[in-house]
């Protein structure tokens, strides 16, 4: 649209390069088949493409060995729940943070109604995830905790944690650990190797800003999981039991191929920028945005500014609701952001918005530092209005 500032980009990139829509078309025209379900050259012309979308997101996570324990989801909340349900059994313990979002909260909450053990990582008064109390969690006794469940960045307050600390502690009791990487994914560097996790759940319509319906989960060598899901696979037909082999293990069912095809795309597209120079370009736009608005009166901001952090700036307005904010923004100025709970009611109540919620504005590939300054000046035409009134 004419004029508008889409500042949403941690809900999904609604704007996309050309590339990835260009792919999707390419497949939809050219190709048509689904990967691994015939023999003809439309389908291995749909296998080699799934198999270059698993090598590029193997190389953007610095993934080593077999490209096909990443395995195709709807979106990182699927991944999470095949991870989640595909891991844990009554009488294990899974230990997981109040900056989760709903994608983890929820499943883990129904495995607890089943027998699961579930404890929840406070934070520190800076908002950091409480150390100090994970050693005491994890020192019960070595492997009893079975799962610690860490998002790479907040959805809310964006920051980053510091999970290569903390899935050390975790390994060193025995316990695996699964990162939720949807806010930090070609937004922030991301190397499983350095990081030392054992699952990684992903989405590809946000950093990585490919279509809608396509993430995945990345399972370490050695480690097996559940099935979710049961059906066909192209493969091992005969068998009643879903192949042991990755990663038609996980991957029951006809696959979202055009999603494939975009998510191959926009993941190249990530590649060609370099992560960590697009996270250096988008921090450098949030500096410039929250030092803005921190010369307003009237907003409170409640995202982490310094580093480690991705480019969201969750923020309350005096005097007018995160909804009415929104939709004034949007109205009088085309600035399109989120208001709510973000799926994250533990960190609102941490910042005490459970009961307001709170607006959030999130940086993404395409936002510029005029559309910065705009959102300045839109903020502060709100707050003068409000004072004249």
């Amino acid at each position: 649209m004419n004029g508008e500032i889409y500042l949403d980009y941690a809900a999904t990139s609604a704007v996309r390069p050309p590339e990835v829509i260009d792919a999707v078309g390419h497949y939809l025209r050219e190709i048509g088949a689904t990967p691994g379900r015939s023999g003809h050259a439309r389908s291995i012309d749909a296998g080699r493409m799934a198999l270059r979308c698993r090598q590029r997101l193997a190389e953007l996570f610095g993934i080593e060995g077999d490209p096909g324990r990443i395995v195709f989801q709807l979106n990182a909340t699927h991944a999470l729940n095949v991870a989640l349900l595909g891991l844990l059994a009554p009488g294990d313990r899974v230990i997981r943070t109040k900056l989760d979002h709903n994608a983890v909260r929820r499943p883990v909450a129904a495995l607890a109604r089943r027998g699961v053990e579930e404890a929840v990582l406070d934070l520190t008064p800076g908002g950091a995830p409480d150390l100090d109390q994970l050693e005491t969690l994890l020192r019960s006794g070595v492997g009893a905790v079975r799962l610690l469940v860490l998002p790479h960045a907040s959805n809310v307050t964006g920051t980053v944690l510091p999970v290569s600390a903390m899935a050390e502690m975790a390994h060193e009791w025995g316990s695996l650990v699964l990162l939720d990487a949807a806010q930090t994914v070609g937004h922030y560097p991301v190397d499983v190797r350095d990081l030392g996790v054992d699952l990684m759940a992903f989405t590809g319509h946000k950093g990585i800003p490919g279509p809608q319906g396509m993430g995945g989960l990345w399972v370490t060598e050695g480690l097996e999981l559940a099935p979710l899901v049961a059906g066909g696979t192209g493969g091992d037909s005969g068998s009643a039991e879903m192949p042991s082999a990755y990663p038609d293990h996980l991957e029951a069912g006809t696959q979202n191929a055009p999603g494939i095809a975009g998510l191959a795309a926009a993941t190249e597209w990530v590649l060609a920028q370099g992560a960590e120079l697009r996270h250096g370009r988008e921090s450098a736009l949030k500096r410039r945005l929250v030092e803005g608005l921190a010369s307003i009166p009237q907003v409170r901001i409640h995202s982490a500014v310094d580093e480690p952090a991705v480019g969201i700036v969750t923020l309350v307005h005096e005097g007018i609701t995160p909804g009415e904010l929104s939709s004034t923004l949007e109205r009088e100025h085309g600035i399109l952001g989120r208001a709510g709970l973000h799926c994250a009611p533990d960190i609102h109540a941490a910042l005490g918005t459970l009961a307001s919620g709170a607006f959030r504005l999130s940086i993404g590939w395409a936002t510029t530092c005029e559309e910065i300054d705009r959102t300045i000046a839109a903020f502060r035409d709100v707050g003068t209005r409000r004072e004249n009134r």
